[in-house]
């Protein structure tokens, strides 16, 4: 046993086209807002695995809860719901398109970043970020510049993906002239924030750093004075979600935050798709099925029939504890691309349909994901067990190092242990809840440190609480 030091439907003909651009806004534990879902369910068409000749089965674990990821962004959902995913308690959803759904191409393959990220990785990006410094290891991550008090921080996870955060904030002290100081007071702005061109301009030199000055950029998002520049690259010519690098620029044009992945992507096993049609039909499944294991609600209202099913003449009343009316949404395109899934507790990009979702008439444009991937390569995810909801919401490790995420009240005494086994670390997060006086009741992200008996390696991090892989940060 490890202990930590102690003190996150579809109707019309099918034919074949060229797919519209289709915006990518949100993404997962980025800077984006407002948009997205990830649908990781699935109908399995086959009960027995391809042949082992084939690609391995993908093993997709749950859609990892996340809480805020960058400092001082809002747009980020509370803990227990994915970014962009629809609250579990409302209405399910049904997709219905506006006209007729591509077929896309007969096989894609999915990429993923391996490896660690080398100090030389880090500083280059420092660099360009104006930070001093010679990064040094801090728990299982890189970090350059003051990670305590005002200043800028760069931290980046050692281990693959690399997913690094920026925050500059107010300096402490004055920075010596001719020296180039991270904690140099920025000159004065007026308040406003900078124009879209002129934030894309001040991201390119930090993209360029991150291997992604050829991804699309939109810089439509504010964040009070500040404009957030979200690009979402391509990978092997076919569009992303999910794998966007967020910059924030400031009032004065400097760049203030971001986020994103250090690791340069690698392509992978390739499997069979399926086209728009039936992806979609996919969708609506996984929307029903999550839609009526929320709460019930009362009223009357007339419900949009799935494809195949008669629809209704006249409202129904739905009783308390009786089914929920679903909720429309109409999809105005589709485009093949590569969407943020978790296969085997790794971030993995999956052949995926991205459609371009509208709710009602004039309503919000968002983007919802589909996995393409033939049925038969994908394994169900595993749900958790009734004890309760996962605790350990991502982790990272250097060597013998597991630092684990996790959500916790501020009033409560967290710590952490594992127990390892060959193909397993099986991670235990004990609360101690405050015995005298009042509490609040609010949740905050916080990260334990487990010192294991021997080095991860390829072993599957698992909840022990809900029996859950951890996904890796």
């Amino acid at each position: 046993m490890s202990t930590e030091r102690p003190d996150n439907d579809v109707t019309g003909p099918r034919r074949r086209r060229t797919p519209l651009a289709v915006a990518s806004v949100a993404a997962a534990v980025l800077l984006a807002g407002g948009g997205g879902a990830y649908w990781a369910s699935h109908t399995p068409g086959k009960s027995s695995a391809p042949d082992r000749g084939q690609a391995p089965v993908l093993a997709l674990d749950s859609v990892a809860e996340a809480g805020p990821a960058t400092p001082g962004d809002p747009s980020t959902p509370p803990p227990g719901i994915a970014p962009g995913e629809p609250d579990p308690n409302g209405p399910p959803v049904v997709y219905r398109a506006a006209g007729q759904l591509p077929d896309g191409p007969g096989e894609a393959a999915v990429h993923r970043a391996t490896g660690t990220v080398a100090s030389a990785e880090v500083a280059r990006l420092a660099k360009v970020l104006g930070i001093p410094g010679t990064p040094r290891t801090v728990d299982a991550s890189w970090v350059v510049g003051d990670e305590d008090g005002p200043g800028a921080l760069l931290k980046v996870t050692k281990q693959a993906p690399g997913t690094w955060t920026f925050a500059r904030t107010t300096p402490s002290k004055p920075c010596d002239p001719g020296k180039m100081c991270a904690n140099q007071s920025p000159p004065e702005a007026d308040g406003q924030p900078v124009s879209e061109k002129a934030a894309k301009a001040a991201a390119v030199p930090v993209l360029k750093a991150v291997g992604q000055d050829d991804a699309a950029l939109t810089a439509g998002q504010l964040m009070g004075d500040v404009r957030v520049v979200n690009a979402d690259p391509k990978v092997d010519g076919l569009p992303t979600y999910g794998w966007s690098t967020g910059v924030q620029v400031g009032p004065d044009g400097k760049v203030a935050g971001g986020s994103g992945q250090l690791k340069a992507l690698e392509k992978g096993d390739t499997y069979p798709v399926v086209g728009a049609e039936d992806a979609l039909k996919q969708l609506n499944e996984a929307s029903r099925a999550k839609g009526d294991g929320g709460k019930d609600i009362g009223g009357c209202a007339t419900p949009v029939p799935l494809e195949g099913e008669p629809k209704p003449s006249d409202p129904q009343c739905v009783p308390s504890n009786g089914k929920r009316a679903p909720v429309t949404q109409t999809v105005e395109d589709a485009e093949f691309g590569l969407a943020l899934q978790y296969v085997d507790g790794r971030q993995t990009l999956v052949p995926s349909w991205l459609f371009h979702v509208r709710q009602g008439t004039g309503g919000p444009e968002s983007t919802v994901t589909q996995i393409a991937v033939a049925p038969e390569f994908v394994e169900k995810p595993t749900a958790p067990t009734p004890s309760g909801d996962r605790k350990a919401t991502s982790y990272a490790a250097d060597g013998r190092t597991l630092e684990v995420t996790f959500w916790g009240g501020v009033c409560s005494t967290y710590t952490a242990s594992a127990e390892e086994s060959a193909g397993q670390v099986r991670v235990t997060i004990t609360e101690e809840k405050q015995k005298k006086g009042a509490c609040i009741m609010i949740a905050k992200e916080l990260k334990r440190t487990v010192t294991l008996e021997k080095p991860l390696g390829d072993r599957t991090v698992i909840d022990a609480e809900s029996g859950a892989t951890v996904p890796r940060s």
